[in-house]
């Protein structure tokens, strides 16, 4: 099968300029590796396979550059990765987890693949993580992009309605990926897409991200159960290891004897976000600061909730792109969303889309140093 051949990331490159951001293209039959660069530098490697973002290549304090995104050199370590931990893809139909795999849309109740005991998680067994996507670079003044579609066919993983979707990811000249999403559908569907790179602002295979400094504008977080599965209750974070409200240490509190902790292994949590004042329209999701290297991540979105998870079922397996084990906790993801488990609570900001609207949504993450 083609896409089990390897892809290498040595392949001759084609280069479409514009003034300043460029993409260049390596081919492999219907896999593709698309590499972003803007006019400081900062590079942003994807790959039509699973809408994958294979690498984040920024500047330290003192101009030193690292690769701050968990991945692999080859396709088929994506496809073949152990526990298939996501790393860098586009995850659906829905991000996150849903009970049982069930939802019920009208009187017609719908089963999912299960893959996660006996839930349903990332779009199940072959996601939007697991497939080719079609393909288009784009380019304009200041910025390069590259637009992602794929159709995913009624009755795939379970899930009623012909989804069609789009994602594009776009690097400007001020150091901001975006990513804006869009679907529709043919028949009531349930849609909840995420981007899920794991970050190490020290450079991907470093060590453990227990020390980065992390901010969420989250004053309530969603506590789950054994399982994962939200409870419905939005819990305020306030007097809890769970208030990043100000900024600490990702590893300060994780050792709390704390239920939702000990549940999660660590932090594995939605956090319900505080909205407040916007850049370029969106609210703050979160800020990450590596008081090592200087690096900040900061990440904005138009979603009501982000997943914190902070690589709690890395165990050092997975070798990455250096060579080096992605140990415990080696990774961070902030995964902006719609809640967990939302189909079935009729308290949370519903995922439910209709035929004739459009799902629409937009994440950017800005690069910076300090």
């Amino acid at each position: 099968m083609k896409l089990l051949i390897a892809l290498t990331l040595l392949l001759g490159m084609i280069y479409c300029r514009s003034a300043s951001a460029r993409v260049a293209v390596e081919d492999f039959d219907n896999i593709r590796l698309f590499t972003l660069t803007n006019k400081h530098g900062l590079t942003v490697k994807v790959t039509n396979y699973g809408a994958i973002i294979t690498s984040i290549i920024m500047p330290d304090r003192d101009g030193q550059m690292a690769d701050v995104a968990l991945g692999y050199d080859r396709v088929e370590d994506y496809m073949n990765a152990v526990d298939k931990p996501y790393l860098g893809a586009i995850v659906g139909r829905y991000g996150n987890r849903i009970a049982r795999g069930q939802f019920t849309i009208g009187e017609t109740t719908y089963q999912l693949a299960v893959n996660n005991g006996p839930n349903h998680l990332h779009g199940g067994i072959i996601g939007f993580d697991k497939v080719a996507w079609d393909a288009q670079p784009l380019e304009g003044d200041g910025e390069c992009g590259l637009q992602l579609s794929y159709l995913s066919q009624d009755g795939e993983e379970g899930y009623p309605g012909n989804l069609k979707v789009t994602v594009t990811y776009t690097l400007t000249d001020t150091n901001q990926l975006r990513v804006d999403y869009l679907a529709t559908t043919d028949k009531p569907t349930h849609v909840n897409l995420t981007q899920h790179t794991y970050f190490n602002l020290k450079g991907e295979g470093k060590g453990d991200i227990l020390d980065h400094h992390l901010t969420l504008n989250a004053k309530q977080f969603t506590p789950v159960d054994e399982g994962l599965i939200p409870t419905g209750e939005l819990r305020e974070v306030a007097g809890t290891p769970f208030d990043f409200t100000s900024a600490k240490p990702i590893g300060r509190d994780i050792g709390q004897d704390d239920q939702q902790l000990q549940f999660g292994g660590g932090y594995d949590h939605n956090f319900v976000l505080a909205g407040g004042d916007p850049q370029d329209g969106l609210p703050l999701a979160a800020r990450v600061y590596e008081p090592g290297s200087g690096r900040v991540l900061t990440i904005h979105t138009s979603e009501p909730g982000v997943q914190f998870y902070c690589g709690n079922f890395l165990d050092g397996r997975l070798t990455g792109k250096a060579g080096r084990p992605y140990v415990h906790r080696g990774g961070f993801c902030l995964e902006t969303q719609h809640y967990p488990n939302s189909p079935n609570q009729a308290n949370f900001p519903s995922t439910l889309l209709q035929p004739g609207a459009e799902y629409r949504t937009t994440t950017t993450f800005s690069f910076s140093t300090d």
